[in-house]
């Protein structure tokens, strides 16, 4: 364009946006036009004529003076869209500043007996996974860095609330079986793929990763195996939880079980609940010179048993396990409106059999899932199977109850879908039907507003170690659209949320 060319008229770029107050249009205008007027004058000024600034350089300054304009306008009408006044299309208000006390989350909670567990039930929630992925994961987390109390050698029981159809449905293991004198059968993987592959979200090798992982590159020790190791010694378990000195391992030191890691890489391939199970079986059987059982019991799949009481209903695993007891102990009481003279804790103590283990996972929809599983005594049989890394059970093979089994959920008014929620499960607790029954009735007799005080304690439970023994009580709340996790004793039990 040659340089007498007319003046190039600017005009102001508006950004609409519905809301804008007229006010602040008049002030942008005012603004506005003197620039305009004063680049019209700039390019009739004597050194933008013939022989004065070159043309070029005079556009070049214009445009860059209008940049300025508009980036301006535009910072205005941002900082005015994210003002507290707000308008259609505002941002989203600021996240609540409420805070809860630890145990409380907005959309999930797990609490197991192993921090790394505790943990790796946390992710998978994030990960979009549902209770069944954070329990079903953890429980196979826990079968790495637990083998004193459960394993892939272990029989696994379980009671799951699905909030979505309303329906209970119990895990059951049916009667121990044995593969030789002293050697429970395993059921664990088979009993876990069932289980994930009715309710689970998330695919299943998903949930092997990190346990396969932990059992390779290995796991700290930490204070209840430790505590189990101290007092077991290392009969059996070399070279898995020994020195190179032959003494067990310590609190903090770090244990691997590559052919564990193996194992479960092999059963994340498993496309059933039969195949799951049936790849650790084989190389059982071979390194006991035995043969594969002909008939072998698989876990199920069954309704949960149900008891209706005026503040709703209970649900428990059917038989073998100890719920029918539980129910019966629960509705004698109930029914006699006796209570019971004695603390809950005393039925809280360490015992030398059964020992278990259990967790817990909610989200605040309602939706529970509780998992407890066994392998008799402290690390089992005692022996360590040298190609799978899997310590088997001592359970024997009877037709009495496993007493130790005998998870609870409590749901309130069933036409109430807002109704809360409770869940109890108890670990190496020798009379666990009268703790939890001891502890449910505390609980109804509690009135609401005590449960779930308006200020609640900010600092993270403490409790020493001496307070939490073999015997612990997990509880999983829902109220208020939360999630609450805790542990009796208080601070047994790491959990973690969102």
């Amino acid at each position: 364009m040659d340089a007498t060319t007319g003046a190039v008229h600017y005009h102001k770029l508006q950004v609409w946006e519905p809301g804008m107050e007229s006010e602040e249009e008049e002030e942008e205008e005012e603004i506005a036009e003197p620039l305009v007027l004063s680049l019209r004058r700039l390019q009739n000024t004597p050194r933008n004529k013939v022989g004065g600034l070159p043309g070029a350089w005079a556009r070049l300054l214009a445009g860059l003076l209008l940049l300025a304009v508009s980036s301006s306008l535009a910072l205005r009408q941002l900082h005015s869209r994210n003002s507290p006044k707000g308008t259609v299309g505002s941002v989203a208000p600021p996240a609540s500043r409420h805070s809860h006390r630890p145990g409380v989350y907005h959309h999930s909670a797990i609490i197991s007996p192993a921090a790394t567990c505790s943990q790796l039930g946390q992710e998978l929630l994030v990960a979009g996974g549902n209770v069944v992925d954070a329990g079903v994961g953890a429980a196979l987390c826990l079968a790495v860095v637990h083998p004193h109390a459960t394993g892939l050698g272990a029989t696994f029981w379980g009671l799951f609330y699905n909030s979505s159809s309303g329906n209970s449905t119990a895990l059951t293991a049916g009667p121990t079986q044995i593969l030789a004198p002293g050697l429970g059968l395993p059921t664990a993987l088979p009993a876990l793929n069932l289980l994930h592959a009715h309710f689970g979200r998330l695919p299943w090798p998903h949930l092997l990763a990190k346990p396969a992982m932990l059992a390779e590159k290995g796991f700290e020790v930490d204070a209840p195996l430790a505590r189990a190791l101290a007092v077991q010694g290392t009969k059996g378990l070399c070279p898995l939880l020994c020195r190179t000195n032959g003494t067990p391992l310590g609190l903090g030191a770090r244990a691997t079980n590559p052919n564990l890691a193996a194992v479960l890489r092999s059963a994340a391939l498993a496309s059933s609940p039969d195949l799951a199970g049936d790849a650790l079986l084989n190389l059982l059987v071979r390194d006991l010179g035995l043969e594969v059982p002909s008939a072998q019991p698989m876990p199920a799949l069954e309704p949960a048993l149900r008891l209706l009481l005026p503040q709703g209903v209970l649900f428990s695993t059917p038989g073998p396990s100890a719920g029918p007891e539980l129910l019966e102990l629960l509705e004698s009481t109930l029914h006699s409106r006796m209570s019971s003279s004695a603390s809950c804790s005393s039925f809280l103590q360490t015992a030398e059999t059964p020992v278990s283990s259990a967790l817990a996972t909610v989200d605040s929809n309602g939706s529970m899932l509780l998992l407890i599983s066994s392998i008799n005594s402290s690390f089992g049989s005692g022996h360590l199977s040298p190609s799978t890394g899997v310590l088997l059970s001592n359970l024997e093979a009877s037709s009495a109850p496993s007493a130790w089994a005998c998870p609870l959920i409590l749901r309130g008014n069933l036409d109430d879908t807002e109704a809360d929620m409770l869940g109890l499960v108890a670990s190496g607790i020798p009379r666990g039907a009268e703790a939890m029954t001891c502890t449910l009735l505390d609980r109804l007799a509690t009135p609401q507003i005590q449960q779930h005080p308006q200020h609640q304690d900010r600092q993270r439970p403490t409790e020493s170690p001496g307070t939490c023994g073999q015997g612990v009580l997990l509880q999983a709340e829902v109220h208020a659209e939360h999630a609450h996790v805790s542990s009796v004793p208080r601070g047994c039990c790491p959990f973690q949320g969102y």
